[in-house]
């Protein structure tokens, strides 16, 4: 019996590698492709079909939204289930995807309950998820817990979960219906020069003050809560700033997180926020941000 394949799309070397350890996983038998980006991923399903493609929206040379466009023109690609892994909140952009024939989303950060679900869900439409399950030893299929959750392993085993909507287009609404605006943390908030959303797995979210920023990285103050973010944790940053409120949505993970005051029960934690993205445009509205002054300073990794 041939191998169910899926094809992992994204320039973000740390999201891929998330989204393919979560696969094999729990799908020992899956055969997994990558590409760096659309026009990658465009060669290679020339060359190659797959049962599944799960891909990022915005990527240099060609982006998913081009991508998936492509693929439904093509008779042998018209019904491979398409997943867009996005973390886009207009309403106009999801509609957009909904029209260009996209079958579900999966909005960044996501955990890895939340990706094996979709992912189940989309086989399953298409008539392959048997084949893939029944090589998966029994421990793999048993009550919704997974053995090795690749987000849990890599955040020491605090991974939230969060239940899935109904389908593609109840799921677009609940996930993308609002778009969070940034804003400033508590009054008592340490200063800085920016203020920002922390967005982490499960729908949870952090006011933030950005103390520095670079290209590469951001350095975050965040009021300490019961549920302490994780490193290796993925999770989406909103920056807004200037008088025009524009907002970056950036993409990226913890790379450390410390206390802000020198002591065990400092009220500020400050987090090291790297990000994965390398869209030009982002690149772009992060160098006038700098530019425009609303970082201390620069924050070189490893400084």
């Amino acid at each position: 019996m041939s191998k169910v394949s899926v094809l992992v799309v994204d320039d973000a070397t740390f999201i891929r590698d998330l989204v393919k350890k979560g696969l094999r996983d729990h799908f020992p038998g899956i055969q997994i492709e990558e590409a760096v980006n659309g026009r990658k991923a465009l060669q290679m399903l020339t060359r190659q079909p797959v049962d599944l493609i799960l891909c990022d929206w915005e990527m240099p040379e060609m982006s998913g939204l081009e991508l998936l466009t492509w693929c439904r023109e093509q008779e042998a690609l018209k019904i491979v289930p398409f997943i867009m892994v996005t973390s886009r909140g207009d309403k106009e952009n999801v509609v957009q995807a909904i029209q260009a024939g996209v079958s579900d989303f999966i909005g960044k950060p996501f955990s890895n309950e939340q990706l094996i679900t979709k992912v189940k869900k989309a086989l399953s439409r298409a008539g392959k998820l048997q084949a893939l399950m029944s090589s998966a030893p029994p421990k793999m299929l048993s009550s919704g817990s997974f053995a090795n959750d690749s987000l849990s392993a890599l955040t020491g085993g605090k991974a939230d979960v969060v239940k899935p909507a109904a389908g593609p287009a109840v799921q677009a609404a609940a996930a993308f219906a609002g778009k969070p605006a940034a804003k400033a943390a508590a009054a008592s908030a340490p200063s800085g020069r920016g203020q920002g959303q922390l967005r982490l797995p499960g729908g949870a979210s952090m006011s933030c003050v950005i103390k520095a920023l670079s290209l590469k990285e951001a350095l975050l103050v965040v009021k300490r809560t019961e549920e302490l973010p994780q490193v290796l944790e993925s999770a989406v940053l909103d920056l807004e700033q200037g008088e025009a409120a524009e907002t970056a949505r950036l993409n990226g993970y913890l790379h450390a997180v410390a206390a802000f005051e020198p002591k065990p029960d400092s009220e500020w934690l400050q987090l090291t926020f790297r990000f994965v993205d390398r869209d030009p445009q982002k690149l772009d509205y992060i160098s006038r941000l700098i530019a425009r002054g609303t970082a201390q300073k620069h924050f070189s990794p490893g400084a």
